[in-house]
């Protein structure tokens, strides 16, 4: 009997692992941690004329956009990619930046001007950097080899609740509608891959949001209900 012959190895050297999902898990993780962190930590109180809460902030930007840059590099992003993720990011930090100091000085002095920097020219640039680097995510990984089990499944949700919120109390909902519809179908076009986490984030997010709007007749925010 002739030996066998090895067959040749025909996954590129330098094709990508699967490296890309802790860092993907990471980056959902910090975001649905981090959006929420000024209800979350409210009950620490003040320091002086500022909110512990405030100060916790400051680490928002490290802790969503540093996995975020981990997984594309582990996913091996194009340069174009890198060019969307650093755009997305820089508008990121800057919104959030505009946030959260006109959010902490409106806590003390509430004022048309704080309002309109924190509620509408703050969340705009924050929620669109943001929506920059999910795009960058989605074009690295959405066509990677599907995950499975529960957690990535979970943390895809996670991550389309804080979507939800975000844009219930951000302001931000109509836009957001946008947004949602056009994840959702990117992740019917991907669905037999990574990016069916498109559809389990951000199909509930549109369904959530339209209902939203038809029960209350417009977008209130959750704190004007109060429910927060």
């Amino acid at each position: 009997m002739p030996p066998t012959t090895p067959r040749p190895n025909t996954t590129p050297t330098n094709a990508p692992r699967a490296g890309y999902l802790p860092w993907l898990a990471v980056t959902a993780i910090a975001y649905g941690l981090t959006h929420h962190i000024g209800f979350g930590l409210a009950w620490l109180g003040t320091i002086g004329d500022t909110r512990w809460a405030d100060w916790a902030d400051l680490i928002t930007p490290y802790a969503v956009l540093l996995p975020a840059a981990a997984a594309l590099r582990a996913g091996g992003a194009a340069p174009r990619t890198w060019i969307l993720y650093l755009l997305g990011a820089i508008t990121y930090v800057e919104g959030h930046g505009i946030h959260l100091a006109a959010n902490s000085v409106a806590n003390v002095h509430p004022s048309g001007i704080a309002h309109l920097w924190d509620e509408y020219i703050g969340h705009y640039l924050w929620y669109g950097g943001l929506t920059l680097v999910f795009i960058a995510l989605a074009l690295t990984l959405a066509r990677r080899p599907p995950a499975h089990g529960p957690i990535p499944a979970l943390l895809a949700l996670i991550t389309g609740i804080t979507f939800t919120t975000n844009a219930l109390e951000g302001q931000t909902a109509a836009v957001s509608i946008a947004i949602t519809a056009a994840f959702t179908a990117w992740g019917w076009t991907t669905r037999h891959h990574l990016g069916r986490l498109l559809i389990i984030a951000f199909a509930p997010a549109l369904i959530m949001l339209i209902a939203y709007g038809i029960w209350q007749g417009g977008f209130p925010e959750p704190t004007e209900l109060g429910w927060i």
